[in-house]
């Protein structure tokens, strides 16, 4: 899969398999990075990553003079020495940020100057040799050197340098969460208090191609590139069409399309091909209370092959879920880099519930990998023939374990190898079928139920009404869409549909695969029959390592499930559709296990995120507030030019979602609050269950 350049950086010269062992254990990573990029501060004398944020002179070792600015060049010795503040691109890396954000960066063969321009030529690894410093550049690794008093890129001689303490920096653009306080700390053997969001995705920058959707939850070079506006979603381009068909059910061609720092465009609830989870939105979220947060890992080859701007040499579900789970690795270790070292920063990947106690102990977000895509383990169907056999089956658990997935859906949007999928509605259904052709060979089947039996929902026929769509869709994606629209479409028996696809004998053994490992099976997304033949199995081995993180599956399979003790997590949508959840919820919860509910975003999965609750003005989210434990005080969030109002904006961003449960109370009271607050101990109760069911 091709990469932008600076977010795998870390992983150089790991193969992955060595890389999955240890890059999702609490702090193992961060150990390799000391020591394969630097010496150990321990050693050197110097903490190369407690520099991160710090303001500083750029002094020559050996004579003492500090950089300054000569020109459109840099050079010791001149008349005013110049301030950099240490802008952190990862562990050990950074910009050296000046006066009117101007930065020391390669130029040419072996020259140095100055640049307005955050990226990799004004990107600096560190070095500590004992009591100084050598910086290399990440584009060219050159390192910093002196010709004469001007400073000039060398091959073979680093020059020798030192960072002395300074004042009058300028302050590197980013967001500030709006809190004050410090989450609360705790000991790991007293049960967690705190949120849970079961369902959302971090790492959807990647998918379809890693063109379809704008911006990301970081870039190495700061808020202004990861969240900048996107040219292929100008007027007429194809990112525009795309966002109208998926947020407006339209195929306008343009929309408002300004990220940082206005924001007049996006992020906001409806807007579902952009980024919603930058991090310091993430930051926000856990000091508002949330503890865990399960992150799948998503894709969708079919949209992917079929959009016209992609940036990867293949489509595959499972290649794209391998380096999405290297991308949450990154962004741990840059979140770790702002903070000032391996394992200081909030965001902490975690692969058992002790980890996740013992990071949550520390006042941290335990973040647990899941996966949702169609082609799980390259299980796909072609034309009615599985893609993959029982080896193979084995064979992928037993790498998603590895690369520390331990959530996962058996079926997503398609039928697969493994199983039916549960029907999508109207017209975003027909959408899906389409697809489900294109990757399969075939169009969804559905039969009318049976007396008694519970439905999947009713689907659109393809014949006819698709032939409404061919124009506006081959504006998105091309002639490419042909194939699928001459294909025969199908017409349906009248409602209600059941999809007649189960479990298959792959899927059966999927299941038992999950639960032999001590993983957590997620029933949403299964038709109704695989659904019930997936909670007959574990059923039969009184296995409690299952969620339905959307809220899906009609009463009598949530039912089941929170018997075995699984966990619910509905969709985060309106709140009296929430609240409505989180009562049927709690009066079906057995007593033998601790009630507590989750939420899902959804976030970045091309799902509507909460609007405003109407009528609120008489009962409105008051500003500042304080968290449910009173550990911290929430202000209004304010992300570059734009103040964030959840009684105006609804959830317009990931770091509203606090905001949102706090007026949850304006409906539900402190009981729902509570409830909430106890999601995260229900969930690492099921998990340890899970794990404890499989030794």
């Amino acid at each position: 899969m091709a990469v932008q350049w600076g977010w795998t950086r870390r992983t150089r010269g790991l193969g992955l398999s060595a890389l999955a062992v240890c890059l999702l254990a609490v702090g193992c990573s961060d150990a390799s990075e000391a020591e394969t990029e630097s010496e150990s501060p321990a050693t050197s004398g110097v903490d190369i990553y407690a520099f991160a944020n710090g303001c500083y002179l750029l002094a020559d070792a050996d004579s003492g003079n500090g950089v300054g600015a000569a020109d459109d060049a840099w050079a010791v010795g001149a008349s005013d020495e110049t301030p950099f503040r240490m802008q952190a691109t990862a562990l050990g890396s950074y910009l050296l940020y000046g006066p009117g954000g101007r930065m020391i960066a390669a130029d040419g063969d072996d020259a140095v100057a100055a640049t307005d321009e955050p990226g990799p030529l004004a990107d600096w690894e560190v070095t500590a040799h004992d009591e100084t410093l050598s910086f290399s550049n990440v584009e060219t690794g050159k390192a910093l050197a002196l010709e004469g008093d001007e400073l000039v890129q060398a091959e073979d001689e680093a020059g020798s340098w030192e960072l002395d303490e300074a004042s009058g920096c300028d302050d590197f653009p980013d967001i500030d969460p709006g809190t004050e306080g410090e989450p609360l700390t705790g000991d790991v053997d007293e049960p967690v208090r705190g949120f849970l969001d079961a369902h959302t995705h971090y790492s959807a920058f990647r998918f379809f191609g890693g063109k379809f959707h704008c911006g990301r939850p970081w870039s190495p070079y700061g808020v202004t590139v990861a969240l900048k506006d996107c040219e292929n979603h100008a007027d007429g381009e194809v990112g525009a069409i795309a966002e109208s068909m998926f947020s407006k059910g339209s195929f306008d061609d343009s929309h408002a399309q300004d990220g940082w720092p206005t924001f007049g465009g996006w992020p906001g609830p409806d807007s579902l091909t952009h980024e919603g989870t930058y991090w310091r939105w993430i930051e926000r979220a856990w000091r508002g209370g949330l503890r865990v947060s399960v992150n799948h890992l998503v894709d969708n080859r079919a949209l992917c092959e079929l959009y016209p701007v992609v940036d990867v040499d293949e489509c595959n579900d499972m290649a794209s879920i391998r380096q999405q789970a290297v991308d949450m690795a990154d962004l741990q270790d840059y979140i770790d880099a702002q903070s000032g070292g391996p394992g200081k920063g909030f965001f902490r990947l975690v692969t058992s519930p002790e980890e996740a106690r013992k990071v949550i102990a520390e006042g941290k977000l335990a973040v647990v990998l899941g996966i949702e895509v169609s082609e799980v383990l390259d299980c796909g169907l072609s034309d009615g023939e599985p893609q993959c056999d029982a080896a193979q089956v084995d064979e992928g658990l037993d790498e998603l374990h590895e690369l520390g997935v331990r959530s996962v859906f058996p079926v997503h949007k398609f039928d697969n190898a493994l199983g039916g999928t549960t029907y999508d509605p109207g017209v975003s259904g027909l959408i899906v079928n389409a697809g489900n052709q294109y990757v399969t060979g075939e169009w969804w089947a559905p039969e009318p139920c049976e007396p008694g039996a519970i439905p999947d929902n009713e689907v659109m026929s393809p014949q006819g009404t698709l032939t409404a769509f061919v124009d506006p869709l081959r504006d998105v994606f091309g002639d490419r869409i042909d194939p699928i629209t001459q294909s025969n479409p199908p017409t349906y028996p009248p409602g209600p549909h059941c999809n007649p696809r189960g479990l298959t004998a792959l899927g059966r053994r999927t299941i038992e695969g999950l639960a032999d490992r001590g993983m957590i099976v997620e029933t949403d997304h299964l038709s109704t029959a695989a659904r019930s033949e997936a909670l007959e199995i574990l059923e039969a081995r009184g296995y409690s390592g299952l969620i339905t993180s959307h809220g899906w599956g009609d009463p009598e399979a949530q039912s089941r499930l929170v018997k075995l003790g699984g966990v619910v997590s509905p969709y985060a949508s309106t709140l009296p559709g929430f609240v409505g959840s989180w009562r049927r919820a709690k009066a079906e919860a057995p007593e033998e296990f601790l009630f507590g509910i989750g939420f899902g975003t959804d976030t970045n999965g091309i799902g509507n995120q909460p609007r405003p609750r109407q009528d609120n003005e008489n009962d409105p989210v008051e500003y500042p507030y304080t968290t449910f434990d009173g550990g911290t005080t929430m202000n209004q969030q304010v992300s570059g030019e734009r103040t964030y109002d959840v009684n105006i904006d609804g959830v317009a961003h990931y770091g509203l979602f606090p905001d949102w449960i706090e007026d949850m109370r304006s409906l539900g009271g402190d009981e729902i609050v509570d409830d909430l607050a106890q999601g995260a101990e229900a969930y690492l109760q099921m998990w340890e269950r899970a794990e404890a069911a499989a030794e």
